[in-house]
């Protein structure tokens, strides 16, 4: 039995090292994001719901103290914690929210994470639980309605370690009208877009 164990233990450890499961070389981000990518993205938040939801929020919500933005980032840190969620039960739970999921199941793999923000910074809906609830300190948001109507911030792409692929955020201004409303994040599988590309799909 311990021959055994030892055995199938070497197994695991030979996979889990094979170059399927390593990391892979870094791809260049800003070429795999082409125009053509981008305006795909574009179309997906350039909809009624989207538009719909933000403008909700932002005539709701008007443009919060920061007091009042830390509160509800730090209820929503809090409720991941606990088993009442009424926070994070609403904002998952929303048409946008339930738009971005189908959109992120639709793309097989492409997209890894959507969000997208009010005026504020503050989450209005997503395809998945994020860590916080306010993206206002970062550079998603500064860079992208900050700065203008046609911002686009483009991260780094980082490996996960867990998933093992490489993944980078593509952050833009939302708009109407020319002006700014919000911003939404995507996240992509830049393996998988890496894939597609080679493959000329």
């Amino acid at each position: 039995m311990t021959i055994l164990r030892t055995t199938l233990a070497a197994g695991f450890l030979a996979i889990a090292a094979s170059p399927v499961f390593a990391e892979t070389p870094k791809p260049d981000i800003n070429a795999l994001i082409t125009p053509s990518v981008m305006a795909e993205m574009r179309g997906w938040m350039e909809t009624e719901i989207v538009r719909i939801s933000v403008k909700a929020q932002n005539e709701r919500l008007k443009k919060l103290p920061q007091a009042e933005i830390d509160a509800l980032d730090a209820q929503w840190v809090a409720e991941r914690e606990s088993d009442d969620k009424p926070l994070i039960a609403a904002t998952l739970s929303n048409p946008l929210s339930v738009y971005l999921a189908r959109l992120q199941g639709r793309s097989l793999g492409m997209y890894a994470e959507i969000f997208v923000m009010d005026q504020n910074g503050l989450n209005v809906g997503q395809s998945s639980i994020t860590s916080d609830f306010w993206q206002g300190d970062e550079g998603k948001f500064q860079k992208t309605y900050d700065v203008g109507p046609d911002a686009v911030f483009i991260d780094e792409a980082e490996w996960d370690d867990d998933l093992k692929y490489w993944r980078g955020q593509v952050n833009f201004t939302l708009t109407e009208d020319g002006e700014p409303i919000g911003a939404v994040t995507m996240e992509v599988n830049l393996t998988e877009l890496q894939r597609r590309t080679a493959a000329g799909v």
